[in-house]
């Protein structure tokens, strides 16, 4: 996980600590002992997948750090340069505000208030074991939610995701091959609403963001359920299309959070952190393997650990 990044970040920390271990004995770093080794390490961080303008950031962040530093007598300057770093994108994967979805969904569920997710993202990216994860998380704090799945289209879609409620024991509203998927996204609302169950997980059909067609129906889906929050789900081995996911989506219907999943197999690390500081949007989970417990909430300082572990 995140070997790439890893491996640059750590050969930016030593090369850096060499500079300001030659420079610190006699005077200040100035902005001409950075020159060549802030270019290289933007470089490098941009082919892992490091979004240019996060590149950049970065490591202006750590000049600010380490320009005009004085360091006492005896200080491990290699630490303090990799503590340097780790401020830098601590800073930067902290821009977004953070959401505890779950804590606002059992406060609603408190008050008798029906909470409606809808989750989008283009194919591939892992949205329906992420809906199967989301629900036994929700089912572990005693909640027991409704799956409505959207997807009348692909062969084999809603039987996917029947085939996880089932081994979840959770009820779940499908609809028949060709059905308009606003209509089964309203049934599954409806069914919630009249049993008393408060929360409704929305599955969509994965498709190609450039898809406007296929876009124009999503927002169709949106006007009739009018979710809560829809989130949009992305693999965090996409890349830097990754950023053209999010405003994509966020143009069509406005996304409330993000979900990154396959971090575990995600060994450049880039999209994740370009995603976070760029997108605007809060992460809300990141997905960590194949098993249903394999969610975890987005944590800077948990994400920043792994980046240096």
């Amino acid at each position: 996980m995140f070997s790439k990044l890893r491996s640059v970040l750590k050969k930016g920390v030593d090369t850096f600590s060499e500079k300001v271990a030659k420079k610190i004995a006699y005077k200040e770093l100035s902005e001409e002992d950075f020159e060549g080794i802030e270019d290289n390490l933007i470089l490098e961080l941009a082919q892992s997948d490091v979004a240019y303008d996060v590149a950049v950031e970065i490591v202006e962040n750590v000049k600010k750090r380490l320009l005009g530093i004085k360091v006492k007598r005896g200080t491990d300057i290699r630490a303090f340069v990799e503590e340097s770093f780790r401020e830098a994108i601590l800073d930067i994967l902290s821009k977004p505000t953070q959401v505890d979805i779950l804590e606002e969904i059992e406060t609603r569920c408190k008050r008798k208030l029906l909470t409606k997710i809808m989750f989008l993202g283009v194919n591939g990216v892992g949205k329906t074991t992420t809906i199967a994860k989301m629900a036994y998380l929700l089912k572990k704090k005693g909640i027991t939610p409704v799956i409505g799945a959207t997807d009348t289209f692909r062969a084999g879609a809603q039987e996917q995701l029947k085939l996880h409620m089932e081994k979840l024991g959770l009820p779940f509203i499908g609809g028949r091959y060709g059905a308009d998927p606003a209509s089964v996204g309203y049934d599954a609302m409806k069914y919630a609403e009249a049993r008393g169950y408060c929360v409704v997980l929305i599955d969509t059909a994965g498709r190609l963001h450039v898809d406007r067609d296929l876009m124009e129906e999503l927002k169709k889906v949106s006007r009739v359920t009018k979710p809560d929050y829809k989130i949009l789900v992305i693999d965090s081995l996409t890349g830097n299309d990754a950023l053209d996911q999010v405003k994509f989506f966020d143009d069509a219907v406005s996304i409330d959070g993000i979900i990154l999943t396959k971090m575990d197999a995600d060994v450049k690390g880039g999209t994740a952190v370009s995603v976070i500081a760029m997108s605007g949007k809060p992460v809300i989970f990141i997905g960590t393997g194949q098993k249903y417990e394999d969610l975890e909430p987005f944590d800077p300082e948990d994400l920043v650990g792994k980046i240096f572990s």
